[in-house]
């Protein structure tokens, strides 16, 4: 008996034993981040209070989905180190000029040697010289070889219609839905000879109606000519975007997406 009982005790500190290891190791694989994510976007200007609502979006889901996400205002920490930490790069709102050289040449080896993924809104097409800084040629190939042209600065509501309901970014998202506030960037042409469109703008929409059109007006899309998983989201303005739930679905679709998650 005696014999017995103490084997019955062994087998039962061995099974807590084994029932902590398991819960320490539970918690530290909790703890280690799905994958790493740079967020760059603007602290002023016209799109501080989208970035503002994007932030806290972000962070929310990032602490909900166990990834992780740093911030960077300008692109001075940019090289092939810093992106080498990364798995993804998101473009939240800032523009393809005033670069640093050294940010320049890690970014276009991060995209063209698929290093890691990208999503790019709304800013991220402002395309052309401004400021005094010269166009950077290799972004407007990346974005489809276009040029920014006008915008629509009254804004309009409008209705988007997605065209490749099977795309993963798509995944969960209506035929067709509205966007409240938008400013409906045009631009030289359209960039669907050189893009895969994803979901474009309807402009006989427009409330109130504008001028500013350019007919064929795709507003998501990615460039399959590139390794890295790339998606532009021109939606990108006002905080109201995160009001939408379909708004949110897509900017978490292409999250895991563009991660390879």
């Amino acid at each position: 008996m005696p014999v017995t009982l103490n084997v019955m005790r062994l087998k039962i500190f061995l099974l807590f034993v084994f029932a902590f290891v398991f819960c320490q190791f539970s918690v530290r694989a909790q703890k280690i981040p799905r994958f790493h994510v740079v967020a760059l976007y603007e602290n002023g200007g016209h799109h501080v209070e989208y970035s503002k609502a994007a932030k806290v979006w972000l962070d929310k889901l990032a602490a909900d989905s166990n990834f992780s996400i740093d911030y960077i205002q300008n692109t001075d920490l940019i090289d092939s180190a810093f992106l080498g930490k990364y798995q993804l790069f998101i473009q939240l709102d800032y523009p393809p000029y005033a670069w640093k050289p050294k940010a320049v040449a890690a970014f276009q080896n991060y995209i063209t040697r698929g290093k890691g993924g990208w999503i790019g809104f709304h800013h991220a097409t402002l395309l052309g010289e401004f400021d005094g800084y010269p166009m950077w040629n290799w972004f407007s190939m990346f974005m489809g070889d276009i040029i920014y042209k006008n915008y629509i600065p009254g804004f309009a509501k409008a209705t988007v219609k997605v065209e490749d309901a099977n795309h993963p970014v798509m995944k969960g998202v209506p035929a067709s839905f509205i966007v409240e506030k938008e400013e409906w960037y045009t631009y030289n042409k359209s960039p669907r000879p050189n893009v895969h469109v994803i979901a474009s703008v309807d402009e006989s929409t427009y409330s109130p109606d504008s001028d500013i059109k350019m007919g064929d007006h795709p507003v998501i899309w990615t460039n399959l000519n590139f390794p890295a998983r790339n998606v532009y989201i021109f939606m990108g303005h006002s905080p109201v975007l995160f009001d939408s739930e379909v708004y949110k679905t897509i900017f978490r679709n292409a999250i895991f997406w563009a991660a390879g998650k």
